[in-house]
């Protein structure tokens, strides 16, 4: 073949179809900037968290424990001390925070750190440098938002516990914390030693004890971890270090851009479906054409080349302008995602990014151009004087089994470069073909129903503008597949969004606590009673609370476990400290499910406990076992008795483990409880006035927790709408190409609308009703797609109650159908305005 001679015919052809062509791939364009963005974005965030990991830890090592370190484990602990370039301690808690002058309080995190923590990094406050004096007099340091949303000033007293310290300063930016993680809780510093006589360190406190070292760069600390691995778990130590920050880190939010690629890409895969259906109607067009160079000694070959040489161009140049579109788009990302990362991001152009985005623009543009493209080999040069434009099947044509393989390959191996495994790449690339098989046979059956049911007795306007849907170059498989995707994605958001909220909100429902006190010492348990009762508020659950661990399960220790693998109780039963409760019945959030539930045990006899069924089958404990629970110092055996399935949605004290009364009814223990106040300004008062009375009781107001968690789904909500936004971009822009190509078969049908007597408001009508249509079933198509996927994820992943709201179901149906009229008209206008005579003589 003389390839000269077929570039510049594909370049001779396209010089009157430059503008088509390239509103062919324009629909990709948006898919490859998404990728290109998030890909760059992704690179840019692994090599902050790279440079900044030291600054996420803020030192060498961290240990951490979720009770008071044994004296084995702080021996341990000096052992590194000794060793180390420097040390420090923290002991981290919530409690709650009075700031007499804006008299209120609030729920805080109290950071009690001793040494000159942190090691790396800094604790940036306002005024600037202040945080120097940290521990050099007396006073704390509160979070920024605390100080600007109170209007506190450096010097301004605040009491925390029993103990009043001064302002002296506002934190606003610390190691490893977001704006997001300090939302629910702000933070607070203070020297551990000014601590003491607060009040806040008493029996039942949850402390988490941290140890930071700074050690010297050949210590090898991570060989050390490894060698230590054992002990760590007998001592009930955590360990954290750089290099594990940096990889759980760049695990966690690399699992958020692939994600978000992964968006992106269904965006791209929507947008080649407009490209395949675009070139379609385009080769449709150039029978003619085609025809006539087989009539001048053109082989088929030479004519299929032609054309796949201009879509490939095409995608070339799409490639690079999506390239660097979404390289643009990069550097807004920060803006965007700035709240939600605990390190500061920085923005660089990737280079890889751009040139894995031009090569993919150029490679799925020439695919999916090239199923529709097939057809040209067929052309014969008898179509120049009778065109027929016979459709070739799958197995009449074996290349095209062929293309469709090759697609599916390409998205497959796509797809497996994001995802961590192969289970995943399958699940996520049957995912993406069962949801357009859906939308497809929806979109589909629509239509049948439609056709099959015709409206006969409607007017003759909109009987014209419904048949549209389904005569031929008609646009409505592809558009309802595409708008309906982007509608999918946006209202699933939104729906999956009140989910969350609905569960939370349920503490605003008729006889619901919505307000929680804990720390309650059993000497102030009346005194707070009566305060409530006085106060017209009822106790709705007044619950005793037993700190302790496991220390043995049928006489097996953490030691033995780790020695015998063939055990088969789990390591995880000894880590961490266990919150349980004792009671003589069930509570409404809970069933048994296996065994028998004992409520009361005799004072002599063996403790009998109940633990919650995924608990229990996490740790490995079986009915009959025999625990050990060690309760302060004291080690009481516990026979398990029975398991229960505990509704956790329930805003009520739940449990993992619950005794029966009488097993340890006299061990050290605090309270919780819960009252209804309905009035949010009665409900900071009573908040106040608990905190007056007793400053070491905790006070959760979940009506304020509502308000903040609803903010925080909001910017996580727009984040994410940030990027499902491009596949409605993406569906957008397919609907216009769409609808410009078909409006080449439309001139001709309006011509002969206009030739025998129809008006221009008669079209007009004809057209809307139409593009009302279209909308109306891509709206529908949609939402029922976005109604299936939310109802599956309240039922299998919040387990929670699914009702839509019928408002926003009708406003999205009709946004959707109003911007697919509008669409619609515009590109119309142009074949409205002029004569009949006039758009024959132009064509």
């Amino acid at each position: 073949m003389s390839w000269r001679w077929i570039f510049l015919m594909a370049w001779r052809d396209s010089r009157k179809n430059r503008s088509r062509l390239f509103l062919f791939i324009s629909s990709i364009i948006l898919g490859i900037a998404s990728l290109v963005s998030m890909n760059s974005f992704n690179r840019n965030l692994k090599i902050d968290i790279d440079n900044q990991a030291a600054e996420l830890i803020g030192a060498d090592l961290s240990l951490e424990s979720n009770r008071l370190p044994t004296g084995e484990a702080l021996a341990f602990i000096d052992s590194i001390k000794n060793l180390s370039l420097g040390f420090a301690k923290e002991e981290r808690f919530m409690s709650m925070l009075r700031i007499p002058n804006a008299n209120t309080s609030r729920f805080v995190q109290v950071r009690a750190v001793e040494g000159s923590f942190p090691f790396y990094g800094a604790v940036e406050t306002r005024p600037e440098g202040v945080f120097s004096q940290f521990a050099k007099q007396e006073g704390l340091f509160l979070d920024n938002a605390l100080v600007l949303q109170y209007g506190v000033s450096v010097g301004d007293s605040v009491q925390l516990g029993t103990k009043t310290y001064s302002m002296l300063g506002g934190v606003t930016s610390q190691p490893g914390q977001s704006a997001f993680t300090g939302a629910m809780a702000p933070s607070l510093f203070i020297p551990l030693e000014q601590l003491k006589g607060a009040g806040l360190q008493q029996a039942g406190s949850r402390i988490e004890y941290r140890y930071y070292f700074k050690l010297s760069k050949n210590f090898g600390i991570d060989k050390k971890i490894e060698q230590w691995k054992d002990k760590l778990s007998t001592l009930q130590l955590r360990s954290s270090t750089i290099e594990t920050t940096k990889e759980n880190t760049g695990r966690s939010f690399a699992d958020m851009a692939r994600f978000m690629e992964l968006v992106g890409f269904v965006a791209l895969l929507l947008g080649c479906i407009g490209v395949s259906s675009a070139v379609q109607i385009y080769v449709r067009e150039k029978l003619m054409s085609v025809a006539i160079l087989r009539c001048l000694g053109t082989t088929a070959k030479q004519a299929f080349f032609i054309f796949l040489i201009q879509f490939a161009a095409i995608g070339l140049v799409g490639g690079i302008i999506g390239a660097a579109l979404g390289t643009l788009i990069q550097y807004g990302i920060p803006y965007v995602m700035q709240d939600v990362l605990p390190v500061q991001l920085t923005t660089q152009i990737v280079w890889p990014a751009i040139f894995e985005g031009v090569v993919i623009g150029l490679v799925i543009a020439v695919l999916f151009a090239l199923l529709p493209l097939l057809s040209v080999r067929h052309i014969s040069p008898l179509n120049s004087l009778r065109v027929q434009d016979d459709k070739e099947g799958l197995f009449k044509d074996p290349l095209k089994a062929w293309i469709y393989l090759l697609i599916a390959v390409f998205i497959l191996l796509f797809a497996r470069i994001q995802m961590e495994n192969w289970t995943q790449t399958i699940l996520f690339s049957v995912g993406i073909a069962l949801t357009f098989l859906m939308l497809y046979g929806v979109a589909k059956g629509f239509t049948w129903l439609i056709r099959k049911f015709f409206p006969s007795k409607w007017p003759y306007l909109w009987r014209q503008g419904l048949s549209n849907l389904w005569r031929p170059n008609n646009q409505t498989v592809i558009l309802i597949v595409s708008i309906g995707l982007g509608t999918t994605l946006i209202s699933t958001l939104y729906f999956v969004q009140d989910i969350l909220l609905k569960r939370v909100a349920v503490s605003a429902e008729q006889n619901q606590a919505n307000m929680l006190m804990f720390d309650i010492q059993p000497s102030q348990k009346d005194s707070l009673q009566q305060m409530a009762k006085m106060a017209g508020y009822p106790i709705v659950e007044s619950v005793p609370i037993v700190t302790m661990f496991i220390d043995r399960v049928n006489g097996t220790s953490l030691k033995e476990v780790l020695k015998d693998t063939t055990i088969e109780v789990s390591g995880r039963a000894f880590r961490g400290e266990i919150r349980a409760t004792y009671r003589d019945s069930l509570t409404a959030s809970e069933k048994v499910s296996q065994g028998k539930w004992v409520g009361k045990v005799a004072p002599n006899d063996t403790a009998s406990v109940s633990l919650d069924e995924k608990y229990a089958e996490g740790i490995g404990v079986k009915i009959g076992d025999v625990l050990t629970m060690n309760v302060q110092g004291m080690r009481i055996p516990a026979k398990v008795s029975s398991f229960r399935q505990v509704d956790w949605n329930r805003f009520q004290s739940n449990f993992r483990m619950v005794f029966a009364k009488g097993s340890i009814d006299d061990a050290p223990q605090f309270f919780l409880m819960m009252t209804k106040v309905t009035d949010e300004r009665e409900a900071s008062q009573f908040q106040q006035r608990i905190v007056n009375s007793f400053p070491n009781v905790s006070v959760i107001d979940m009506n304020a927790i509502l308000v903040i968690l609803n903010n925080i789904l909001d910017k996580i909500g727009f984040i994410i709408q940030f990027i499902g936004g491009f596949s409605i971009l993406t569906g957008i822009v397919v609907l216009i190409s769409s609808v410009r190509i078909s409006k080449y078969q439309r001139i001709k049908e309006n011509v002969l609308l206009r030739t025998i007597g129809a008006s221009r408001r008669q079209i007009f009508i004809i057209s809307i009703s139409e593009y009302m249509f279209l909308g109306l079933l891509a709206a529908i198509t949609g939402l029922f797609i976005s109604l299936i996927a939310s109802n599956m994820l309240a039922i299998f992943v919040f387990e929670s109650a699914f009702v839509p709201k019928i408002g926003f179901v009708i406003l999205l149906i009709l946004l959707v159908s109003a911007l697919t009229v509008v669409i619609g008209l515009l590109n119309s206008l142009s074949v409205l305005r002029k004569s009949p005579l006039e758009v024959l003589r132009s064509n």
